[in-house]
């Protein structure tokens, strides 16, 4: 075995551990800390290789650009805001996809266009190694285009609600049927003009696949993107006979693909549709629209119930990582436990806008693991709860999912936070969630609105704690129509 076979054999299993240390909250740290390790022995393996074939100028080059893209990394990682991650793993995805058009149209170059590279492949080898480049390119291409919608959704730069062009699932297999029709002609007789079609046809798809999801279903299609480029980094890996990128595009395509089918089972969804990017349904006319009684509260008023309370949940959504509540919100848990109180942490499996999110919050504020458990595990407790503090969630905790079959969410597996004797709605005004869809448990007798940002809220609170004040009565209760903005 050579040195660069072993380096490779070692960086694979770095990244294998790194998989298995994501998977729990205790072991991520050590995790992250393996997949670091591994991609920069691949990456020295890989210049070290390089320079035994190519110029020291090509070195250089290579050494100069690769430096240039950590500066870059480095700097983004310093700016981006907890909220802004999902968009930036977007954008992170379509680089992977453009690296495996790019890889794609070189071997093509370099085989086909100039010939160069024929007698290593061996004519038996042409045939597959052509398909292997129209594949390649076009899951790239797939993953770039649709990365890139993806990004545009989350970023709020385009509409969330889903294209519904007509005929949009019989598009999309006519292009799954096209591609075929195209690599079959481009393994027999390849030519520019196939490539530029597959390539072309690739890139439409990718769009109009993600952009027929609606935004609600976005952590999965982040989920399934992230899927997409790990098999173009494998095809990319096939091209370029790097056995490293091929384990490692396998590894990266099959845990995301396993990611999106848990969420899309926490979501009521099919992983088939998801795929096939026609899942997203828009809501209905009005149906982001609140309206109804609703009863509003004060800061010193949740306080008292809190006080009084044996057991607490929070639920947190993506309202609480826009506020950047979590360091006070993990305060108030510290602070009610010492008082005595049962506190825990409902997480929903898509809460956030990224598979995670909410569980990365909470672990940067040091919210201790044992006290944070999913859907699954807390929401047989929430009727023997006293008091649930919904801070930022929305469709998470939407009982239409449960209780209105004509629901664009209907079926979707939610927190059950009604049930609880007593609830408090984190929210900066009565506007719907992602999804556009209207929360009836804003409306609920049991409801209480607590309106602001969701940070000053959870200050207020313990500032109410501390200094023991007691809660003035509650206003009446006001009538929410869609101005309630």
């Amino acid at each position: 075995m050579t040195a660069s076979h072993a380096a490779d054999l070692v960086a694979a299993l770095l990244f294998v551990l790194s998989l298995a240390g994501l998977s729990q909250h205790r072991t991520s740290r050590a995790g992250i800390v393996y997949g670091i390790a591994g991609m920069a022995l691949a990456l020295a393996a890989t210049v070290v290789v390089a320079a035994r074939s190519i110029t020291a100028g090509a070195v250089a080059l290579i050494v100069s650009a690769m430096a240039l893209g950590a500066v870059i990394g480095l700097w983004r990682a310093r700016r981006v805001e907890m909220t802004q991650m999902p968009e930036l793993i977007a954008m992170l995805h379509s680089f992977v996809g453009l690296a495996a058009v790019l890889v794609g149209w070189n071997s093509y170059l370099e085989v086909e266009a100039h010939g160069t590279a024929q007698a290593r492949i061996g004519a038996g080898l042409l045939g597959i190694h052509r398909a292997e480049v129209s594949i390649g390119v076009f899951i790239g291409a797939v993953t770039f285009t649709g990365s890139i919608v993806a990004f545009l959704k989350l970023s709020a730069r385009i509409d969330s609600r889903p294209l519904a062009l007509p005929g949009r699932n019989a598009l999309n297999l006519g292009a799954l049927g096209a591609f075929a029709a195209l690599t079959a002609w481009f393994t027999i007789s390849p030519s520019l003009p196939l490539m530029i079609a597959v390539t072309v046809l690739a890139l439409a798809l990718g769009w109009h696949l993600v952009a027929s999801i609606g935004g609600g279903d976005m952590p999965v299609v982040v989920s399934m993107l992230n899927s997409y480029s790990g098999w173009a980094a494998a095809a990319a890996g096939f091209l370029l006979d790097n056995n490293l990128l091929i384990v490692t595009g396998a590894l990266v395509g099959s845990s995301g693909a396993y990611l999106s089918y848990i969420m899309c089972k926490a979501m009521n969804r099919s992983f088939l549709s998801v795929i096939a990017g026609g899942f997203g349904v828009e809501a209905p006319a009005g149906g982001g629209e609140a309206r109804g009684e609703y009863r509003e509260v004060r800061a010193a008023e949740v306080a008292g119930m809190l006080a009084r309370a044996r057991s607490v949940v929070i639920t947190p959504g993506y309202g609480m990582a826009v506020a950047q509540a979590q360091h006070p919100v993990a305060e108030l848990a510290r602070r009610l436990r010492e008082r005595g109180v049962e506190v825990r942490f409902g997480v929903h499996p898509v809460a956030g806008r990224l598979p995670g999110h909410m569980n990365v919050l909470l672990a940067e504020a040091k919210v201790p693991y044992d006290i944070v458990l999913e859907m699954d595990e807390i929401n047989d407790d929430f009727a023997d709860t006293s008091v649930v503090l919904v801070i930022g969630a929305n469709d998470t905790v939407n009982p239409a999912a449960t209780e209105d079959p004509d629901s664009p969410i209907a079926g979707m597996p939610v927190l059950r936070v009604w049930e609880a004797g007593q609830v408090v709605v984190f929210k900066r005004s009565m506007a719907s969630g992602y999804a556009g869809v209207q929360n009836p448990l804003f409306f609920r007798e049991n409801s209480a609105m607590l309106f602001g940002d969701a940070r000053q809220s959870a200050e207020e609170i313990l500032h109410a704690l501390g200094t023991g004040k007691r809660h003035e009565a509650a206003p009446a209760a006001r009538q929410a129509t869609g101005a309630d903005r």
